[in-house]
């Protein structure tokens, strides 16, 4: 990481007045504003254990029958994605992985490395989960997910699907909650 990627410290995330039952209400323009005034952690340290996991809308899909459907089934206990275990190496770098629980066995899958860069929303620091990692289908190494610190121990990011020219598609928004750790 340079200095650069940390040149201005963003706003501290506001006081915990929100949860993952209220990211999940919020529409993709409100999460994307939220996530505009989102923060980094000062390092990496701060992204340590098995926060609870929420996916909370799907680009495309968030009005009517089918937004309803699948807030409803990603709030459901049972919704196979659990969250995201955070593992920090130091300051600038950490790993992690994806719980899946599939009812009759849960997983860790799709390892990912963490690191603080530019996000390709917005230009301003994320942290990157960066899934070309060793192991993963192509297919996974073609996600992009960031994170934003929305509240005390919340956060908020867009999960991607990098395209053939560089870019970003946005598929999704969701959450980890450090404050509820994953019983997983």
């Amino acid at each position: 990481m340079t200095a650069a990627t940390r040149a201005e410290p963003r706003a501290a995330a506001p006081e915990r007045i929100l949860s993952l039952d209220r990211l999940a209400a919020l529409s993709s323009d409100a999460l994307r504003g939220l996530y505009a005034r989102g923060s980094v952690p000062d390092d990496l340290t701060a992204l340590d254990g098995r926060p609870k996991g929420r996916m909370l809308t799907v680009r495309g899909l968030e009005h009517g029958p089918a937004g309803r459907f699948l807030r409803a089934l990603a709030r459901h206990p049972r919704f196979p994605w659990d969250g995201k275990s955070f593992f920090p190496a130091d300051a600038d770098e950490g790993r992690g992985i994806n719980r899946v629980d599939l009812l009759v066995r849960r997983f860790e899958w799709f390892p990912f490395a963490t690191r603080i860069e530019p996000s390709v929303v917005d230009g301003e620091p994320c942290v990157y989960l960066d899934y070309e990692q060793p192991g993963n289908p192509w297919f996974i190494a073609r996600i992009r997910d960031e994170i934003r610190e929305v509240a005390p121990g919340l956060y908020l990011g867009p999960a991607m699907w990098k395209r053939d020219d560089g870019r970003a598609a946005h598929v999704l928004w969701f959450a980890v909650d450090f404050s509820t750790p994953s019983n997983f």
